[in-house]
């Protein structure tokens, strides 16, 4: 696969920096790009754009991984971005705001609540609350039309768990695949009283409950992991951004693969805002409750 060049903007203890790296898509990159600029430091990417054609170096170092450093960036925010997405660098080498904390509201009689955590708190808090519930029926994994250039969302579906360990195990078997990529969204679905908690592809956490005692609960467990109440918190998806992959991670069509072979089924795509559902194959009772 051939490489892309990646402006990507690096921040540590003392500042953010500029570095220019290559990678057969983003998340090898940054990959790339920390370990290099790190050079066993904490670094972490904080923003990131195509680079141009004058900053890609020629000759000898092209195609072998080699990092430019570019000086220090201006105009940059530090957050910790849960792995899978960035904030895209302008022109300029700026980049937009994201704040963390806890939003609530109410739809009819659905209790809303989203939240933004910073860096790997994300994927805890989600985990976290997952572990605190007293069931879980189906795990929902949708596949974004930007993974791979696919131009469709893809929805996969368990079969009915009734079992919280069980979905713990799936969701720790596909970790990286999963929860640490910008190309996917995963929920968990409680049947009775409905609720589903979601993580996005932007990394922001989704309450969705008319379960009048789960929320303030959740509200709790995220209180104490740092995150409080704010008027409206600032996602990553509220400004110009990037989703990607981990280094490690799977191509769409193996992802697919290894959903596939643990069970999981496709159930609808969604092109243009338009879901259709996959036929259930016949004589398989695909049923998923």
């Amino acid at each position: 696969m051939t490489n892309a060049w990646y402006r990507i903007a690096l921040a540590d203890q003392g500042g953010i920096r500029l570095a220019v790296a290559p990678g057969a898509h983003l998340g090898e990159a940054l990959a790339t790009a920390v370990a290099r600029v790190g050079r066993g430091r904490e670094v972490w990417p904080v923003a990131a754009a195509l680079a141009t054609a004058g900053e890609v170096p020629l000759g000898e170092s092209v195609g072998k991984g080699v990092v430019v450093e570019r000086g220090a960036a201006v105009g940059v925010h530090d957050f910790r971005y849960p792995s899978g997405v960035l904030a895209a660098l302008d022109e300029q080498g700026r980049s937009g705001l994201v704040t963390a904390g806890v939003h609530l509201s109410q739809r009819d009689t659905t209790a809303v609540l989203e939240a933004v955590a910073p860096g790997g708190q994300a994927r805890e808090s989600f985990l976290d609350v997952i572990e605190r519930l007293s069931t879980v029926d189906n795990v929902e994994v949708r596949l974004a039309d930007h993974y791979d250039g696919a131009g469709h969302d893809e929805i996969w579906l368990t079969p009915r768990l009734r079992d919280l360990r069980r979905a713990l195990r799936f969701l720790d078997d596909f970790d990286v695949d999963l929860l640490d990529s910008g190309h996917v969204d995963v929920a968990i679905y409680v049947r009775e009283p409905r609720s589903t908690w979601r993580l996005t592809q932007h990394k922001t956490l989704v309450l969705l409950t008319d379960d009048p005692a789960l929320r303030p609960k959740v509200i709790g467990w995220l209180a104490a992991a740092g995150l409080a109440e704010v008027e409206r918190p600032a996602p990553v998806g509220a400004i110009p951004h990037l989703h990607y992959r981990p280094a490690a991670s799977s191509d769409r069509a193996r992802l697919r693969a290894r959903l596939k072979k643990v069970g999981l089924r496709a159930v609808a795509t969604v092109k243009d805002g338009v879901s259709t559902p996959v036929a259930a194959p016949v004589g398989k009772g695909a049923r998923s409750s």
